[in-house]
């Protein structure tokens, strides 16, 4: 005879997910469930909300790296719980990221011996590595002040009004003045002249930017190198410069060797980049090159015991994971200097497909370089029916997320669009953009403008103003939201 037994009808475990009771009312949002829910349920309905985010690899505003191959993804997955702090634990993991910073630091040229280890250190990513590089110039120039007998209260630092929006942060947190070199119509770059001419005792140091988040471009720090050297022997100062190459650093050494940006040039003492950016890492991973020990002063370095062993340690952070710093190790082992070059070069050749894509359409100027950072930033040459913040609403229908967004003083009055171009950005794509932005104009063009005018608004129904007042307002609305956001495209 066989024997079967009754499921109780209170066990859901044997029910569709969709079926049961945790997805036929709304979970809280603000307080936490009195009683826990089927690991397959919290899966499901977590997973559903997320598939309203956009597609990662159609998000053209962002630098982050959003492809790596499957066999790093595996180290990635297999070294998720280990915590990077625990070097006495994980003594190899530790061993992964001083290699990478020696890797990094002779691939910028510093004056190291043959034997001689690299100053520098991993961090969660470029802001925090900004943030260790200007408590080293602020310290180091507190130092310098208290044993010449003079005041050190006032520090400051020089950079463009192009930066990350991570400076400003550095500025306020750490109480040092940020002196700002205004841009000018077509040039949106730091200007080194007018950089080197505000500066003054209490400057810090001089941050250049290799690679403007805005359009690119490459700041001159050879120029600026040249300048403050003049400025230095004249008044005896020694004011330094540090580059904050977050996106180029992995892409000037493959793409324009001759270039001198890096340690090359004697004023360059620290230099950040991002290795979840164009170092084709997952977010968040960043590196913080010192020229030489002393530019690091000892009383930041932090030593430790408690974790089994002395352990020294220059971070924001204490505890992080250890999966990017191994994925980190894996992409420079794995691609080299020849892999490193052809994805550089490959996504340099894209940005000028559609560079070039763009420029047939007639209707865009474009505001970025060829050689620098491969984007592409646009604006439209006539925007007096429409606007880029249009276009980029326009192309979310698309699946395409690109960002607009207006300049910094003094060229605030300029609006670009830009395409950043990664390494799993085809030419497939570029192509295919290129006719959706070509979609979205031609659907532009049969709506009214944003703002009626002289006989068109005499003749349009009053429907159509009412529609145009809506738009002018939305358009208003999202010019001020932009305007406080503008340092912080990324």
């Amino acid at each position: 005879m066989v024997l079967s037994h009754g499921v109780s009808g209170s066990d859901e475990s044997v029910h569709s997910t969709f079926a049961s009771r945790y997805v036929r009312t709304s979970l809280p949002r603000f307080r936490m469930l009195e009683q826990s829910i089927p690991k397959e349920a919290a899966y499901q309905i977590i997973n559903d909300e997320l598939m309203l985010d956009g597609n990662p690899r159609l998000n053209l505003a962002s630098f982050v790296t959003t492809w790596m191959e499957p066999e790093c993804d595996k180290l990635i997955q297999a070294s998720v719980n280990k915590n990077y702090v625990d070097m006495d634990e994980y003594p190899v993991t530790t061993e992964l990221q001083n290699r990478c910073v020696n890797m990094i630091a002779h691939l910028f040229n510093a004056p190291l011996g043959d034997s001689e280890t690299a100053v520098g250190v991993g961090t969660v990513g470029s802001s925090e590595a900004i943030m260790l590089a200007g408590l080293a110039f602020k310290r180091r120039w507190q130092n310098k002040m208290k044993t010449a007998g003079k005041p050190c209260d006032k520090p400051n630092i020089v950079t463009g009004a192009n930066v990350q929006v991570c400076w400003e942060k550095f500025a306020r947190y750490f109480e040092v003045e940020l002196k700002e070199v205004k841009l000018s119509d077509g040039y949106y770059i730091m200007d080194p002249a007018k950089a080197v001419n505000l500066v003054d005792e209490n400057t810090i140091c001089v941050a250049a930017i290799l690679g403007s988040t805005l359009n690119g471009e490459f700041e001159d720090v050879k120029l600026l190198n040249d300048l403050l050297t003049e400025k230095n022997a004249k008044t005896g100062w020694d004011t330094p410069i540090h580059v904050d190459a977050a996106s180029g650093g992995f892409i000037a050494p493959f793409l324009y060797p001759e270039l001198e940006w890096d340690f090359r040039l004697p004023l360059v003492k620290s230099i950040n980049v991002s290795g979840h950016k164009y170092g084709l890492v997952y977010a968040g991973i960043g590196w913080c090159i010192w020229r030489s020990k002393e530019d690091l002063p000892d009383e930041l370095i932090f030593h430790i015991n408690y974790l089994g062993a002395d352990q020294p340690t220059f971070t924001l952070n204490f505890s992080k994971g250890s999966s990017q710093v191994i994925a980190q190790y894996y992409q420079l082992i794995r691609l080299g200097f020849e892999g490193y070059k052809n994805i550089m070069e490959n996504c340099h050749e894209n940005a000028m497909v559609l560079k070039q894509g763009l420029e047939k359409t007639g209707r865009f100027n474009i505001v970025s370089k060829d050689n620098g950072v491969p984007l592409v930033a646009f604006s439209l040459k006539d925007s007096s029916r429409h606007n880029e913040f249009e276009i980029s609403d326009f192309l979310r229908r698309f699946g395409w997320i690109v960002p607009a967004y207006t300049m910094p003083p003094d060229a605030q009055h300029v609006t670009v669009l830009r395409v950043v171009i990664r390494e799993d950005f085809s030419r497939t794509l570029a192509e295919r953009l290129v006719l959706d932005i070509e979609k979205v104009m031609h659907e532009l063009d049969g709506l009214p403008a944003r703002v009626a005018n002289g006989d068109d608004a005499a003749a349009a129904s009053a429907s159509e103003r009412e529609m145009s007042k809506q738009r002018e307002v939305i358009s208003l609305w999202k010019r001020a939201v932009q305007a406080k956001k503008t340092n912080g495209v990324c």
